[in-house]
């Protein structure tokens, strides 16, 4: 009676103890189970998504600041533009008062004449005269008027050629028979000359 006491209570001990153990076993497998992943995985996966997550960071800004600059330079390109269209505008409308000038000059080539002209009158239209020279000297307009140069073609217009007795004389601009005008290094018009020949 007293070995099945002792035996049966070796197997409610032996129970217990494989019980303690299922349930031991249970608990760490539960563990491993709810958090995947040991602590270095996890660390490590951290690792990886910051590095990812710097990556794109890095992306977007070099793609905003590349769209920045080309924003900038797209920016600066139309404004280029916007102020060479002003600029052609001008010289434009500047070419258009040419003729007036003509007529100032060809008022002013008679001197004679131009002496008998009532006095106040000649002075205002002189001041006219004037007031045009420095609008277009404020538009960086300049002449071409003259004379005992070399003749250029870029900016001078043959309109007649003269016999000359001197040889320095030869293809040197004689006489301006229309002023010409240049802005910038850009011919508005071109002077009408004559220029001298040498033969000898």
């Amino acid at each position: 009676m007293s070995n099945k006491k002792q035996e049966k209570k070796v197997n409610i001990d032996e129970e217990i103890i494989i019980e303690n153990d299922e349930s031991d076993i249970d608990i760490e497998f539960e563990e491993t189970e709810h958090e995947g992943v040991s602590q270095k995985d996890k660390l490590k996966k951290l690792r990886e998504e910051l590095k990812q997550a710097k990556e794109q960071s890095h992306e977007y800004l070099t793609g905003w600041q590349t769209e920045r600059a080309s924003f900038a330079n797209y920016k600066s390109e139309e404004e280029k533009k916007r102020s060479e269209r002003i600029s052609g505008m001008k010289l434009n409308l500047i070419s258009d008062f040419f003729p007036v000038l003509d007529s100032f000059d060809m008022a002013f080539a008679n001197q004679e004449a131009w002496e008998k002209v009532d006095p106040a009158w000649r002075t205002g239209v002189e001041y006219i005269h004037t007031q045009f020279m420095k609008t277009l000297e404020n538009y960086n307009v300049s002449l071409i008027d003259k004379k005992g140069v070399n003749f250029d073609p870029t900016i001078h217009e043959p309109v007649e050629h003269i016999e000359v007795s001197n040889e320095s004389d030869n293809d040197k601009i004689i006489a301006i028979i229309q002023k010409g005008y240049t802005s910038g290094g850009t011919v508005l018009r071109p002077a009408k000359v004559k220029v001298g020949k040498y033969e000898s």
